[in-house]
């Protein structure tokens, strides 16, 4: 009976008016950065360091590279949500120079080379799920030691930056605009006094925006622009429309005609996407269009990969079973299934006798899914010799492979400055063409990751290349025969973190189209891994990484998988993967999996695994056979091309097997306390219809349980955190202080019920009174998307993993310690660690080694910030060492190398003359074995050397 009328409120519910999302207005992000700048300052943890672990190998999406052109070792590169680096060797090193800014999301960067000013449209240029929004146009003088913020706030999405080859002070933007809502800060932007004012030049509607400007080589009074009509939704993408088209100027961009008219040549209609613009002279112009208009039925043939062509619906199982990967792959990217399947597991359905190939139709589609029609046109280049008075396809063919289904994710061509038949298009391989445009060669190769974003083509030294991609940087010397990849930054983009009990422990992640890695702990952070040929991570799965859990029992033993809910059971020891993703019965409606599907080892026995669709599946043989214990707990889903109305994460309660809580991505929370017998909707008093990031059942409290909700996909940047003491049947929000940042993760503290962690896409926040009040994360830590957090119980070490900055771990035993109690005390010092006594501190193995000398770490707690004097004092009570320093109210830490005055040294040997202090190689004396107390103020905390 329950069921039945939780089932009629659900259908109720899926009727009922959804609450409207307002955007964050750029005055509320304004404010909210002041009070993170504030609130960082006087953050009682600013001084506990994180570091980065990496990994590097696999690196984050690029979105653009600036070279300089009197020097071609001298380059910038932009990363979608890791900021923005800098290299003047050629790219075997590279510094950060954005972290001193609020935010690590890039759209497009220009460089005045003679000034050395650099331009940053802040918010990535492309459309995807991750693309975060920036904070308007940033501007450095000092080659990225400071940065200004000159306007443009509203824009959020920054598409191009010219800056005029004459008067460095005129920079012209295109501004692409808000990604999940509409507004007017759009179009195309001019200022002539380097940022201080700024003019709209060009506005087309309040959906259009500009992707793309391109100009003559230095020359730009003739500009050409690019705009792009486009609406994401959390459950649909749109990526074109009639706004999109080209339009030039003549006169430095203060005047705007449209060039791409009904009688020029180039498509008019809305099937017009994204569109990529190359200039080679003032008059020649290539154009890359994303046609998003259906081909002609007749066109859909085999070589097209059309699906009705390719053969399921007359193919017997064991035909389809033999097809390439490859083959099906490409049929199901150009069809929009991309996202949802691939071969591997359309092959399992067919294995499984849970469709046949001509069944296979049905099966694929949901409720949600783009409705089943021919293939998109796709890439199409086009070329103007007129200055884009008339256009032309340079090509009679389609250009098949490249595109697929999701154009919007490209959109780059470029044109070799000394060959004007020289043209690359980038996609998910890049094609280069020596012919206009008329046939193309796939330049991509075995160490170049697909998904291609960035390149840039020497104007100097033809087949000089810098190509920027979902994997990185790659450069090539001879046109794209060979290339080099330039992966030594740790900017990848993880979206979960877990760990397991080994020791050293290994580090598990998921990253964005660049599978699933695990590594050691303690890995070095350096290049000596090219020495032995062997990169201390390893890939276990391809894809877009998701979530990992592993067996407590057998670390060898390992679920996880990629996007919507493609998981597997891996055993490192057997080399085995076995898929395990749940199908419904046979005639059931297929379950709707999220891009990032939650999945969840049960605390209480290892072999019990939850699986989150719209509905939970439970497992109790390690994902073998599956169990539905519950309804659907979301609102029903939504029509769109992008799976919607799924669960999103799931938490079950370590006191009690069976009680489970779930979060869906349209706003739901439900709870069973019966192993699924029951559900029971626990978010009535919560805002509406929000992305639910997170739910945790705490570890200290039965009755409690935390939860966060995000509005990124509606524009909506608030923080929203709640907490519950009575399994959610009422909310206490815990946002008190928290900036305006969208939240994606929760976690409670090992060891103290009162410590938990939060993780937002503008950085990571610790609160000591369960959410009262924030404190924030700053050492080490630039204002990073923060996507996921674990702790390592026996180490206290917290991890970090970031989209768009890899990995960043610190170690939290001291912050445990720091209790509503000791917070009261004027000091706490810490306890130490022992120190081993070393003869050769002082020394080095050889002339050109560094010295060993050794190091004492004093951290404590003050009440108050100000002076202290902090000494070091032998057992017997003389002071051996005092150090002054200015500390700060909240944690300090400082270094002391145990080194000790020769006056110091002759009364410690006149105390005690068993011991011996000699002269070191390096003309210190250190202190000999023995117990010290270090004193502040009136605390103290014995530290011993053995």
């Amino acid at each position: 009976m329950m069921f039945r009328i939780f089932l009629m409120f659900l259908f109720i519910s899926m009727f009922s008016v959804s609450a409207q999302q307002v955007p964050t207005t750029a005055d509320a992000v304004k404010e909210s950065l002041i009070q993170k700048e504030k609130l960082q300052k006087q953050s009682l943890v600013k001084n506990l360091a994180f570091e980065t672990i990496g990994p590097k190998v696999m690196s984050g999406r690029v979105v653009d590279v600036e070279v300089n052109p009197e020097n071609n070792s001298e380059f910038y590169v932009g990363y979608a949500s890791g900021g923005v680096w800098y290299t003047a060797n050629n790219g075997s090193s590279f510094k950060p120079v954005l972290d001193s800014a609020p935010t690590q999301n890039v759209g497009d960067i220009a460089v005045d080379w003679k000034t050395k000013t650099i331009w940053v449209g802040t918010g990535e240029n492309n459309s995807s799920r991750s693309s975060y929004a920036g904070i308007g146009i940033l501007k450095s003088t000092n080659q990225g030691v400071t940065w200004e913020n000159m306007g443009l706030k509203e824009s959020h999405h920054i598409g191009r930056i010219i800056i005029d080859s004459s008067h460095p002070e005129t920079v012209i933007v295109g501004v692409t605009g808000h990604l999940y809502s509409n507004n007017k800060e759009r179009g195309i932007y001019k200022t002539t006094d380097g940022g201080t004012t700024w003019e709209q030049k060009l506005f087309i509607n309040d959906s259009t925006g500009i992707i793309d400007i391109d100009s003559p080589l230095n020359n730009t009074k003739i500009l050409y622009a690019s705009s792009w009509t486009r609406d994401r939704k959390a459950w649909n993408f749109s990526g074109s429309g009639t706004g999109s088209a080209i339009y030039k100027s003549n006169d430095s961009g203060e005047n705007w005609s449209k060039v791409t008219l009904a009688n020029s040549g180039f498509p008019v209609d809305d099937g017009v996407g994204r569109i990529g613009l190359a200039v080679f002279n003032e008059d020649i112009v290539y154009a890359l269009l994303d046609n998003q208009n259906r081909r002609p039925p007749g066109d859909a043939d085999i070589n097209n990969n059309s699906f009705n062509t390719m053969g399921p619906k007359a193919m017997p199982g064991e035909d389809f079973l033999k097809l390439s990967d490859k083959k099906i792959n490409a049929f199901l990217k150009t069809n929009g299934f991309r996202e949802k399947y691939r071969a591997e597991n359309v092959k399992q359905i067919i294995r499984s006798g849970l469709a046949k190939p001509s069944e296979l139709t049905n099966f694929l589609k949901t409720t949600n899914a783009m409705l089943f029609e021919t293939p998109v046109i796709g890439a199409e280049v086009y070329k103007s010799i007129d200055g884009g008075k008339s256009w032309a396809k340079t090509h009679n063919n389609y250009i098949d492979d490249l595109y697929y289904s999701y154009g919007y994710y490209f959109g780059e061509i470029r044109v070799d400055l000394q060959d004007e038949n020289g043209i690359y298009v980038l996609g998910v391989p890049i094609l280069k063409s020596k012919d206009g445009g008329k046939t193309f060669k796939n330049i991509s190769q075995e160490n170049v990751h697909a998904d291609h974003q960035a390149l840039w083509v020497s104007p100097n030294k033809q087949g000089h290349l810098i190509d920027g991609n979902d994997g990185g940087l790659n450069m090539s010397y001879d046109d794209g025969a060979t290339w080099e990849k330039l992966n030594v930054n740790a900017v990848g983009q993880f979206y979960a973190i877990n760990v397991d009990n080994q020791t050293p422990y290994n580090v598990y992640g998921g990253l964005q189209d660049n599978g699933v890695w695990f590594g050691p702990h303690n890995a070095k952070h350096d290049r000596s891994w090219n020495q032995s040929g062997h990169y201390p991570w390893e890939g276990i799965m391809g894809g877009d990484g998701m979530k990992i859990e592993i067996d407590n029992r057998n670390p060898d033993i390992i679920y996880t998988g990629y996007q919507f809910g493609n998981y597997y059971r891996i055993d490192r020891e057997k080399e085995s993967q076995t898929y395990i993703q749940p199908k419904p019965e046979e005639g059931g409606e297929p379950y709707r999996f999220n891009w990032q599907t939650p999945i969840l080892l049960s605390q209480h026995n290892q072999d019990i695994l939850y699986f989150g669709g719209n509905k939970v599946m439970r497992s109790l043989n390690q994902g073998t056979d599956w169990d539905v214990i519950s309804p659907d707990l979301t609102q029903g889903g939504k029509t769109g091309n992008v799976a919607y109305g799924t669960l999103t994460t799931m938490s079950e309660s370590p006191f009690q097997f069976g009680l489970i809580y779930t979060g869906s991505d349209d706003g739901l929370l439900q709870v069973t306390k019966n192993g699924g017998a029951t559900w029971k909707l626990i978010n009535n008093t919560l805002p509406k219809d929000l992305w639910v990031s997170r739910v945790v059942a705490s570890k200290y409290k039965k009755e409690r349980v935390y939860a966060t909700l995000n509005g990124y996909r509606f524009d909506d940047f608030k923080s929203y955190v709640y907490v519950s003491d009575n399994y959610g049947e009422t909310w206490s929000a815990i946002n008190s202080n928290l900036p305006v940042s969208a939240v994606n993760v929760i976690v409670e503290d090992e060891n103290s019920a009162s410590i938990i962690y939060l993780g937002t896409d503008n950085g990571a926040y610790v609160s000591f009174n369960t959410g009262e009040s924030w404190e924030a994360f700053v050492e080490n830590l630039p204002a990073v998307a923060v996507h996921d957090m674990v702790i390592h119980k026996e180490s206290n070490d917290l991890l970090l993993a970031t989209h768009g900055r890899s990995i960043y771990k610190t170690n939290v035993s001291q912050l445990q310690k720091m209790t509503a109690d000791s917070l009261q005390n004027e000091v706490v010092i810490f306890p130490f660690k022992t120190v081993k006594h070393s003869p050769r501190w002082g020394d080095s193995y050889s002339q050109w080694s560094n010295t060993i000398t050794p190091e004492l770490e004093i951290a404590f707690y003050s009440h108050e910030g100000g002076d202290k004097a902090i000494t070091i004092s032998s057992k017997g009570g003389k002071v051996v060492k005092t150090i002054s320093k200015s500390v700060d109210k909240g944690y300090n830490v400082l270094t002391y190398n145990l080194s000790i005055s020769e006056k110091i040294r002759a009364k410690l040997l006149k105390k005690d003359t068993s011991i011996s202090i000699e002269k070191a190689k390096n003309n210190h004396y250190y202190l000999p074995k023995g117990n010290y107390v270090v004193k502040i103020d009136g605390a103290k905390e014995t530290f011993v050397i053995e």
